[in-house]
């Protein structure tokens, strides 16, 4: 059990029959008579839904603990993402709601962490950005100013748009969550 204002993000929750992670908690200060509250948002670890509400200060939440085993992801299908224990060969599927943005970067062979809570495996953890190679694109203009973008076709065939200095081949940072452009992957830096 931990009490609302101890929540962070990060955490998992129960509320009523549901497991949600906190994405975000915020402390707002009570005027006069009312009370301080505190705000939270959170992502139903099995749906991939978010919600927001709000606890009393002292409100009581069960904290639930999810243990986390690597895994290498093998293929999804329309409904789920199946994952692999390397070391058992047992393989379980996480439904693609669950996953969320993140799906569109998995690789077969790629290593993640999987969730699981009492056996079932409930979610993955993503990074927040990753880097991928530009597949096509136009060649780069290097007159044009830097706040001028251009389409790009990602190796997994995620379009982006991105700066007029990017060239096909180049390795790009992309933010999971949006799908937008965070800078370029310096492969050529020579240092003296």
């Amino acid at each position: 059990m931990v009490i609302a204002s101890q929540v962070r993000p990060g955490m998992v929750v129960k509320i009523g029959e549901d497991l949600c992670k906190v994405i975000e908690s915020t402390f707002h200060v009570g005027q006069g008579k009312m009370p301080g509250s505190v705000h939270a948002k959170l992502q139903n670890v099995r749906k991939g839904t978010f919600k927001e509400l709000r606890f009393r200060p002292e409100e009581r939440l069960d904290d639930i603990q999810l243990v986390k085993q690597e895994m290498e992801f093998l293929y999804s299908d329309a409904d789920a993402a199946t994952f692999m224990n390397p070391e058992t060969f047992d393989q379980v599927s996480i439904p693609l709601e669950a996953i969320g943005a993140a799906q569109k970067f998995l690789q077969p062979e790629m290593k993640i962490p999987v969730e699981f809570h009492e056996g079932e495996p409930l979610s993955i953890v993503f990074p927040g950005i990753v880097e991928v190679k530009v597949a096509t694109t136009a060649q780069p203009v290097h007159q044009q100013q830097d706040n001028t973008y251009k389409t790009a076709t990602l190796e997994n065939g995620l379009e982006v748009m991105v700066p007029q200095f990017i060239r096909p081949g180049e390795i790009v940072r992309i933010e999971v969550a949006t799908g937008k452009y965070v800078d370029r992957v310096r492969t050529d830096i020579k240092r003296v």
